[in-house]
Order: structure tokens, then C-alpha cells, then sequence
């Protein structure tokens, strides 16, 4: 039998893909399961992106077309909102569904109601993935890369693990700041 450190059987790529999807999510749900509404809407510091209620209601972005100089610092609402138009939009390319607009994507709310639509998208994902063959993996993925031949679908599902994985740690960090409360001045 060979000694699965030094010799380890080979896997296919979509099952590492998935393992490290799965690995990342496990992280994340760390900090979901242990947002707290007010989370959401805190503000670290003096410039920031957060979500704001439009006249309707509805909740919208702050957003600029040109990176700003300085970049605001972003809120747990304003992560989970980016994280929702992201990965919305790669599970509508991987469904081949059309793939919508960033002003189509709804943030739903400070709290239980962004945690659910989190994980429906995780769930959603997931249906992605498993419809996924190997063969796919090697064709071109037209998004995030706008058709580049270069990029295939395991170059994006790759992209979500790190986007992922760089946005669950982002909203931990948020969480973890505000839950530490001010910092002490000596």
C-alpha cells in the first residue's frame, strides 16, 4: 500500500476544485453562523463602502466605475453584497443561463436574510459543479475574462475558491474587528 503523503493517488481536477471549494465554504461558515445584524453595517473606519436604501427601498451599493485612490474600506454589507453579484454571475455562466447585470443583484438585508441568500448561492453552486464533466473543465470560460481562449471553466471555478476564500476572510476579519471592540489608546 502506498503511503498517501509521499506517493498520493492522483485525483481528477474537478474533485481538488471541489475539495477546496468545500474547505473554503467550511471557513466561511465559521464566521456566518456568528454575524450578527449589526455586523453588517458597521463602518471601520471613516471612508467606506457600505449598502445604502435607495428611495424605493431597495438596498444599493456605493460603487465606482474608476478604482478610487484611496479604496474605502468595505463593510460586511458591502462584501456580502459583491460576494452575491460575483458569484451570481459565475453560476449563471456555469448554468449557462444569461448571466445578469451587476444593478439585478438584491441585496437582501443586514443579517439572517444575506446569511440564507449566501448559502443558496453555495447550493447553487454546488448543482454548478456537480453538472460539471471533466472534459468542461479544459473549455473556455467567457467569464470573469470576457471569452479569453486562454481561461477555461477550471481557470473559473478556481477564481470563485479565491474570490471566496478572499471575501470570507475579509468579512471574518470585519467581524472579528468589531467584535473586539475600539482599540485601546495608550
Amino acid at each position: 500500500m502506498a503511503d498517501s503523503l509521499t506517493d498520493p493517488a492522483p485525483r481528477p481536477p474537478l474533485d481538488l476544485l471541489r475539495w477546496q471549494f468545500d474547505l473554503t465554504w467550511s471557513l466561511f461558515e465559521y464566521h456566518l453562523e456568528r454575524l450578527e445584524p449589526d455586523d453588517f453595517l458597521w463602518e471601520p473606519a471613516a471612508l467606506c463602502w457600505t449598502m445604502r436604501r435607495a428611495d424605493d427601498g431597495t438596498w444599493v451599493p456605493d460603487w465606482a466605475d474608476t478604482e478610487p485612490d484611496p479604496v474605502p474600506v468595505p463593510t460586511v454589507a458591502w462584501l456580502s453584497w459583491h460576494l452575491g453579484w460575483w458569484w451570481s454571475v459565475a453560476a449563471d455562466h456555469a448554468h449557462g443561463r444569461t448571466p445578469r447585470e451587476r444593478g439585478d443583484i438584491v441585496w437582501p438585508g443586514a443579517g439572517e436574510p444575506t446569511v440564507t441568500w449566501l448559502r443558496s448561492l453555495r447550493a447553487d453552486w454546488l448543482e454548478a459543479l456537480d453538472g460539471l464533466a471533466e472534459a468542461d473543465l479544459e473549455t473556455t470560460a467567457s467569464f470573469p475574462w470576457q471569452d479569453d481562449p486562454r481561461h477555461t471553466v477550471a481557470h473559473m471555478v478556481a477564481w470563485v475558491n479565491a474570490e471566496l476564500m478572499k471575501n470570507a476572510a475579509e468579512i471574518g476579519q470585519l467581524r472579528l474587528q468589531r467584535a473586539a471592540g475600539e482599540p485601546l489608546t495608550h
